[in-house]
C-alpha cells in the first residue's frame, strides 16, 4: 500500500500528519510526497518520517496529472491511498479501515469519513455532515445511478485509495481537467462496472473555512468542470437536484445551531450558484478574464 501526498507549503500540517501516520495500527510500505516548489522547509519533517519527495516545478502541478504521476512512479503498489496535505488521519485505525475495502474484488475505489477541523464554523461543518455522513458504510454501482444521480461518484481525494488495476484500467487520472479528477475516474470506474465504497468509519480531519469570494471560485472551476464533461450529466443528471437537497439541509442545520450564519449562508449560494453558471459558459469567456475568475489559475496557463 503506497500512500501520496501532493504538497505546497504544508507548514505546521506536515509534522502532524507524521506523527498520525507513524501512529496508524497499519502503516502504508511507503509513503511518496510529490511536492511543487515547497519553500517553507517543512518537507524535512516528512523525510524524517520515512517519506520519498518528488519534486516538481510548480507551474507543472495539476491535480489529476501529478496523481498520476505518483502512480506512474510506484508501478508496484496494488493500492494507493491519497490524501490532501491539510488532512489528519483523525484515528489509529483510519489507513486499515480504508484498505479493508479492497477485500472485495469489485471495489475500484474507496474514501474515507471527512470531521469538520477544530474550530470550524457551522457552515464549514454543515458541509462535512452532509456529504460524509455518520453511520453505516456503503457501496455503490451503477445500479445505484437512477437514485442517487451525480452522488452516485462522489469521492474525495482528501482521503481515498484507489485499486492500480482499476484505475489503470480507465485510463488513470485525467490531466486535462482543472479539477474533480477523482470524480472524473470515479465515474468512469461506475461505468466499467466497478464498485466504489464509502467507508463512514476510516476518519480524517479536513475542512475550509472559505470566504464568499473563494466560494465563488472554487465554484466558477466546478462550472468549467461539469460543462467541459457533459457525459457526466448525460449519464447521471445535473447538479441542480443535488445543490438544491444541500441549501434545505444547510438552512435546517443552521436553524438548530447558528441562525446568526443564515443570512451569510444564503450569499454563499448565490455566489456558487453564479460562479458555477459562469464556469459552464466559460467558453464564452475570455481566457483572462477566466484566469481571474478561477480558484486554479495556473490551468489557464497551459
Amino acid at each position: 500500500m503506497l500512500l501520496c501526498i501532493p504538497t505546497l507549503n504544508p507548514g505546521r500540517h506536515a509534522a502532524r500528519l507524521v506523527t498520525a501516520i507513524g501512529e496508524q495500527d497499519l502503516r502504508p510500505d511507503q509513503i511518496l510526497v510529490i511536492d511543487s516548489g515547497s519553500e517553507d522547509g517543512s518537507l524535512a519533517a516528512f523525510e524524517a518520517g520515512g517519506a520519498s519527495i518528488h519534486r516538481i516545478a510548480k507551474r507543472e502541478f495539476s491535480h489529476g496529472g501529478t496523481r498520476q504521476l505518483a502512480v506512474n512512479l510506484t508501478p508496484g503498489a496494488d493500492i494507493i491511498v491519497f490524501m490532501t496535505q491539510d488532512a489528519l488521519l483523525a484515528d489509529r485505525h483510519a489507513l486499515r479501515r480504508l484498505r479493508a475495502c479492497f477485500e472485495d474484488e469489485k471495489v475500484g475505489l474507496a474514501y474515507g469519513r471527512q470531521l469538520p477541523r477544530a474550530g470550524a464554523s457551522a457552515i464549514e461543518a454543515h458541509a462535512r455532515v452532509f456529504n460524509y455522513p455518520a453511520g453505516e458504510s456503503a457501496a455503490r454501482d451503477m445500479s445505484d445511478a437512477p437514485r442517487l444521480g451525480i452522488k452516485t461518484f462522489f469521492v474525495s481525494n482528501s482521503f481515498a485509495a484507489y485499486r492500480r488495476s482499476a484505475l489503470m484500467a480507465v485510463g488513470g487520472f485525467p490531466t486535462h481537467t482543472i479539477l474533480s479528477e477523482d470524480h472524473y475516474v470515479a465515474a468512469k470506474m461506475l461505468l466499467a462496472g466497478w464498485k466504489i465504497v464509502y467507508r463512514a468509519d476510516a476518519h480524517v480531519y479536513h475542512s475550509h473555512a472559505y470566504t464568499a469570494g473563494q466560494d465563488f471560485r472554487r465554484y466558477f472551476d466546478q462550472g468549467v468542470f461539469h460543462g467541459r464533461e457533459p457525459w457526466l450529466r448525460e449519464t447521471f443528471g445535473g447538479a441542480g437536484g443535488e445543490g438544491f437537497k444541500f441549501v434545505r439541509s444547510e438552512l435546517r442545520y443552521l436553524l438548530e445551531n447558528c441562525t446568526a450564519l443564515i443570512p451569510s449562508a444564503l450569499l454563499r449560494t448565490a455566489f456558487k450558484l453564479a460562479g458555477f453558471k459562469l464556469g459552464m459558459a466559460e467558453r464564452f469567456l475570455p481566457r483572462p478574464m477566466k484566469r481571474a475568475l478561477s480558484m486554479h489559475r495556473q490551468f489557464w496557463e497551459k
